[in-house]
């Protein structure tokens, strides 16, 4: 059983119910759900089915809402062609007088207020970078800038200000909208685009509450780390957030990219010292979009992210427009599963005791006895999913074993490194809970008789302290 999880990005290539449930089978744990693209009731279809597959296979499958945050985009009426050299106008004002005004061609942003953070020197990116600008002058309402290479541009295309700061709303009014539907069919996580700030995080959580008054519970927020700012802020936003991805796409555009690779081991390392569940993200099979194979260099960026203990590795347009969606998920599945067992993947990170200073001390004996005892599983009583990621942050080369009675708990832990969690919501004792994981596991032929297991019990509702069982010998 891989220990590292595969987060799928559902389009029209995986749409279908048949498809999905093969996508399951070769490996997929969370599917990603774009709220850029698609109408509500796609959506709904498609978590619908979800939530049938997973009750019908018995196995936890998370959902994954990743809402479009403030993404700048150009306004043109007809496309302009610019040549290194050019110069153009870019504004976030439309008064018909200025336009009318301009001696050059003018573009303008969808967001009033932008301009007011850029300045003389600063760099404008286009679509990804496809066309790059350096501002040379600033006036009150626009910004002269002169572009550094040749290009077109056209109506809707994005645009980055990496140099900039802006004071930009964590959510824009479709974002809101987006918010309220995917509380409302019950996401189990949503991912928070153009995170630059811990407030940013603070102030969706907020939103959610007066969105939902009634409500005790709340999908997990993936901030994505995508912006210069928040690698500024990496500690404050790991802190408050729920779980961390690392988006390389827009983190390529914004930083330099000879820097990604090594900003991926520093967003890693920095989530899993705060035991918080991280996912490596972005082109991580880019090839199987159109071929059957992927490239060794691809094959060479999963085991990497393995490697460095993610979480979770994702795949976007590979399983979302590809012509081999279950035989990209199936080939990471392999390669995950490859590294998994070599002799490299065995990196160690110090949980930082100023988050969890009470359990740090009785789980790492929870993993000392596992690992010195060569217990064959860790059996872990959960009801929140806490106990089970900071139990996961240790990396045990045990298994890990989850009991809960709680559905939410059950498909968040879908995304949790080396996790297996299984669901009792029968209205049973919670001591029975060890006793009908040690039946299903040996059921499922994942433990046998005379294995040897250390026994945990985390907070339970009616049960305030932690308590370490010992060691057991399945019978």
């Amino acid at each position: 059983m891989k220990q590292t999880k595969i987060v799928a990005t559902i389009g029209p290539a995986s749409e279908s119910k048949e498809v999905l449930h093969k996508m399951i089978e070769a490996g997929m744990n969370v599917v990603r759900l774009n709220l850029s693209h698609g109408e509500y009731a796609w959506h709904k279809t498609i978590i619908n089915r979800v939530r049938e597959l997973s009750y019908e296979l018995n196995t936890p499958i998370g959902i994954l809402a990743d809402i479009q945050g403030p993404r700048i985009r150009t306004e043109v009426t007809e496309p302009i062609v610019v040549q290194k050299g050019t110069r153009i106008r870019l504004s976030d004002i439309s008064e018909k007088e200025q336009l009318e005004a301009a001696d050059m061609p003018t573009v303008l942003f969808d967001m009033i207020g932008i301009i007011g953070g850029v300045g003389v020197g600063h760099t404008v990116l286009i679509e990804d970078g496809a066309v790059a600008f350096v501002v040379r002058e600033k006036k009150e309402h626009c910004v002269i800038v002169e572009a550094k290479n040749d290009g077109v541009i056209k109506n809707r295309m994005g645009v980055i200000l990496p140099d900039s700061q802006l004071v930009l709303d964590i959510l824009s009014s479709k974002d809101k909208k987006d918010l309220h539907f995917v509380v409302e069919e019950g996401a189990d996580f949503i991912g928070l685009s153009f995170v630059g700030t811990a407030s940013d995080v603070e102030s969706v959580r907020t939103v959610m509450k007066e969105m939902f008054p009634e409500k005790t519970y709340f999908p997990k927020l993936i901030s994505k780390i995508e912006r210069k700012e928040a690698i500024k802020n990496l500690t404050a936003i790991v802190k408050v957030s729920d779980a961390i991805m690392v988006a390389r796409g827009d983190l390529g555009v914004e930083m330099p990219e000879s820097e990604v690779a090594i900003l991926q081991k520093q967003i890693i390392a920095e989530s899993l010292r705060a035991a918080k569940p991280v996912i490596v993200a972005t082109q991580m099979l880019q090839s199987m979009t159109e071929n059957p194979r992927p490239t060794r260099a691809e094959v060479s960026d999963v085991s990497n992210a393995v490697i460095d203990h993610a979480d979770a590795v994702m795949l976007s347009e590979e399983s979302a427009m590809g012509k081999y969606p279950v035989e990209t998920v199936a080939m990471m599945a392999e390669i995950i599963g490859k590294t998994e067992e070599s002799p490299f993947d065995d990196l160690y990170q110090t949980l930082n005791l100023n988050f969890h200073s009470e359990y740090a001390t009785m789980l790492r004996s929870v993993y000392e006895l596992a690992k010195s005892f060569r217990s064959k599983a860790i059996l872990l009583l959960s009801m929140s999913g806490y106990t089970a990621r900071l139990l996961s942050h240790f990396r045990p080369e045990s298994k890990m074993f989850v009991a809960t009675n709680n559905r939410n708990t059950y498909n968040e832990l879908a995304l949790v490194w080396g996790i297996d969690p299984y669901l009792f919501e029968d209205n049973q004792k919670l001591d029975t809970f060890i006793d009908c994981l040690m039946r299903e596991t040996k059921k499922d032929e994942k433990l046998s008789i005379g294995d040897q297991v250390v026994v945990f019990h985390g907070r339970t509702p009616d049960q305030d302290t932690m308590r370490l069982v010992g060691t057991q010998e399945i019978r």
